[in-house]
């Protein structure tokens, strides 16, 4: 059985359509990485999951249930963007409430270390920093030992030593076999974090597999170097080159051939190059190529 089934899903919205036959499987056990620019469709796909926004065609399965029959059984777990915390509970007792909602919770204090807030178990959700408080639904999500656990934008307003730790906890929460659906602005969260990528643009998947076969996929490199005082005319004329980026006398080339692109750059200009590197493309150059051409 699948964890995720979506079969031609459609939704619309007036005479905007959001999503757009969306047909795809996720097996159990699996950490998904669901990416796409604003508007692509992530949102709505991830409140149709969870039941919220009822599909206009298709069919959506969730443990082999429909949506609402997951929920009522206790199988999903939601950290979503948006959701206000009850101010005058404590973190305890908050979820130590949600948790008894649930058929099979977590431990109590499991639950709070494994979202790190058992030092802030006492204070009182109103007084939570942005930070804090989504470790707070991070610990609300997980608090029933869902079988899915769906996280929509879940590090945003954490800081960097935040960040690091609640992956951490969701590695290990994930490696018990349970299946983990995350969307992310944050690419590199997507690289280091996810055993599969889906790529969506105007509703509708560009893009499935590991992040390096799709960075593999998209090809190209990027060429940088310092440049200094230097006049960076004429860079674009390079062969290969397919952009130019120059932030604070840094320069950082996109290449479709890096050693003709390398080899013009010495020999072609009068350029003083200095800290010269060559790399292939990232995650970040693959979702570009992939949504832009969408957007267009």
């Amino acid at each position: 059985m699948n964890a995720i089934t979506l079969s031609a899903v459609s939704k619309s919205y007036g005479e905007v359509l959001a999503v757009d036959g969306l047909s795809l499987t996720m097996e159990r056990g699996r950490t998904v990485a669901l990416l796409g620019p604003n508007g692509a469709g992530k949102s709505t796909t991830i409140n149709m999951l969870l039941g919220l926004v009822r599909p206009t065609a298709g069919d959506i399965r969730v443990l082999g249930h429909t949506p609402d029959e997951a929920v009522r059984r206790g199988e999903i777990g939601a950290m979503l963007q948006e959701g206000t915390l009850i101010p005058e509970m404590t973190v305890r007792e908050l979820v130590d409430f949600i948790r008894r909602l649930y058929p099979e919770p977590l431990p109590l204090d499991e639950v709070l270390q494994m979202a790190d807030l058992t030092a802030l178990a006492g204070r009182r959700a109103g007084k939570l920093s942005g930070g804090q408080a989504q470790r707070v639904r991070f610990a609300l999500a997980i608090a029933g030992a869902p079988a899915l656990l769906v996280l929509d934008e879940p590090t945003a307003a954490m800081d960097v030593e935040s960040r690091r730790a609640f992956w951490a906890n969701m590695r290990n929460y994930s490696a018990q076999g349970r299946t983990v659906l995350f969307a992310t602005h944050y690419l590199e969260e997507a690289d280091e974090n996810s055993d599969r990528v889906i790529v969506v643009a105007r509703g509708k998947v560009v893009a499935d597999g590991t992040a390096a076969e799709i960075k593999a996929g998209v090809g190209g490199s990027v060429v940088g170097f310092s440049l200094g005082e230097q006049s960076s005319a004429g860079l674009d004329a390079l062969p290969g080159v397919t952009a130019v980026e120059i932030l604070a006398g840094s320069v950082t080339l996109r290449t479709a051939d890096p050693d003709a692109t390398v080899a013009a750059l010495y020999r072609g200009t009068s350029l003083e190059v200095r800290d010269l590197q060559i790399n292939g493309a990232d995650l970040e150059d693959a979702f570009l190529a992939l949504t832009q051409p969408a957007e267009a």
